[in-house]
């Protein structure tokens, strides 16, 4: 009985751990990376992570026609350079901020309502002086021009 009880805790301590983590990235998002939307409208929702160097993750996301968007990427000053590319639904790359000096920001209108694919990665420090890796909160917001 006692390790049923030893193990129900260790997964609450768990469940905390990662409803604070993500409550710092959620927080982290809104106040260091939606500046980077204006003028832009956000579109209300928060996508935000802990990634470390060499990590990489994906966002789907659908946009429609004739609206122009901006997606910003921000990570934290900790993490080093991130990478990030929007691909469409067949994975060709429509941009990648390598090829604009990793910028955090792309501003784009579609002529057709599509489903994208925002894929974001934490680039390795190769001149890291120790054994551990950076990491960091990384968000992804959208915003929309409402004119």
């Amino acid at each position: 009985m006692k390790k049923i009880w030893s193990i129900i805790g260790v997964v609450i301590t768990l469940t905390l751990v990662s409803s604070v983590s993500y409550g710092q990235c959620r927080s982290f998002a809104r106040n260091e990376c939606r500046p980077d939307l204006e003028p832009f409208v956000h579109d209300g929702i928060f996508n935000a992570t802990e990634l470390s160097e060499g990590e990489s993750a994906e966002l789907y996301k659908t946009f429609y026609s004739n609206q122009e968007y901006r997606i910003a990427i921000c990570g934290a000053a900790t993490l080093p350079t991130i990478k990030f590319q929007i691909m469409d639904a067949d994975r060709n790359v429509l941009f990648t901020n390598q090829d604009k000096n990793f910028a955090r920001i792309w501003d784009f209108k579609l002529e057709a309502s599509q489903q994208l694919i925002i894929s974001i990665e934490v680039q390795t420090d190769d001149e890291r002086l120790s054994d551990t890796f950076a990491r960091g909160c990384i968000a992804v917001l959208i915003g929309f021009n409402a004119d």
